[in-house]
């Protein structure tokens, strides 16, 4: 029977698909970065490039992408002296072990996942065997590093289930107690951060219209123009957070104050009611582009120079494969496989 205390350790990682946005930031990168100075946790943050190819790339923009989600991790605080970024090719332990759990995974659990039913459509016959088997690779992305918490937005919970799983079934099938049931965290104001035009619908590059969202891209008069367009509703702000309920929108911008200025929804509405929009949309702006500018001017800054940020890069699979490595050794001998790791 293996030891089956594991250290508290933290990973998540995002797709390079381009265009970073409010909605990855305060939903996942501020997040990152909050974690990273908690001293319980060691962090392991990932630019999930094998998961992007699970639908075809442009491999020119796939390597760009790439490299501007790392300026992006480290212009939002991710800093590498303090947690372990890598790029998911670079660290080859996560591909062997996503074969292994390929074998103990199974095609029930891979057909229910939402994620796969959405994508795939009514043309399942054409999708990648990858893209099913994502869930696979995304348990082991997390296993590899024994990671104990996995922080994840609400629509990637699912796939976190999965992987508990996963790791629950190798370990009865195998006798041990290996893999830890890792946890997902999720938690925050704006978590689920949603369209400026839409609050019903998230807010998403792929929208086709660049006012729905706010890129990190953007310089501060962009920022402050996009927040003042934004929808809303004729009502003055309430005097309690569950008046908001039937108003996505407005929550919608609650929700992103209050994510910005680290306070609780409630607080932000106390603050604020019976405020028109015509006042509370300037604050917010303001609030925005002080916190938001300095990631765009820091991001620039990188992407000017990407032979560092490769740099880094290489620095974190170095520093990953001091984890994977003996971890997939052990997984090998488990699984009675002779091949030398």
């Amino acid at each position: 029977m293996v030891d089956a205390t594991f250290k508290p350790r933290v990973f998540s990682g995002i797709q390079p698909s381009g265009n970073l946005h409010l909605g990855n930031y305060l939903g996942a990168l501020k997040r990152f970065v909050d974690t990273q100075n908690e001293a319980e946790f060691e962090t392991v943050y990932c630019m999930v490039d094998l998961h992007a190819i699970t639908v075809w790339q442009d491999p020119a923009q796939l390597a760009h992408n790439t490299r501007a989600l790392a300026a992006g991790f480290i212009a939002a605080g991710i800093d590498p002296a303090k947690s372990i970024l890598i790029n998911q090719s670079q660290v080859p332990e996560h591909a062997q072990l996503a074969w292994i759990f390929n074998c103990v995974a199974r095609m029930g659990w891979m057909g229910r996942m939402t994620q796969w039913k959405d994508k795939a459509g009514k043309n399942a016959e054409a999708a990648s065997l990858g893209l099913l088997a994502y869930p696979s690779l995304m348990a082991a992305d997390i296993l590899i590093y024994h990671a104990t918490h996995v922080p994840v937005g609400e629509d990637q919970k699912q796939h976190i289930e999965l992987t508990r799983d996963i790791a629950a079934k190798f370990n009865h099938d195998y006798g041990v107690d290996f893999f830890p049931l890792a946890e997902p965290v999720i938690e925050g104001a704006a978590t689920r951060v949603m369209s400026l035009r839409d609050g019903t619908k998230k807010m998403s590059k792929s929208d086709p219209s660049d006012a729905s969202r706010i890129n990190m891209t953007d310089d501060a008069d962009t920022i402050a123009k996009k927040i003042r367009k934004a929808k809303t509703d004729p009502d003055p702000l309430p005097d309690s957070y569950e008046g908001l309920a039937d108003r996505p929108e407005a929550r919608n911008l609650v929700n992103i104050y209050a994510a910005l200025a680290e306070m609780t929804p409630e607080a932000v509405v106390a603050d604020h009611a019976g405020q028109q929009f015509g006042q509370f949309k300037p604050a917010l702006a303001d609030l925005a582009v002080d916190k938001l500018a300095p990631i765009t001017t820091e991001m620039s800054r990188l992407m000017a120079d990407p032979a560092e940020i490769d740099r880094i890069l290489a620095k974190g699979a170095l520093q990953a494969r001091e984890i994977t490595t003996p971890i997939l050794k052990r997984t090998y001998e488990i699984v009675g496989l002779v091949a030398s790791v």
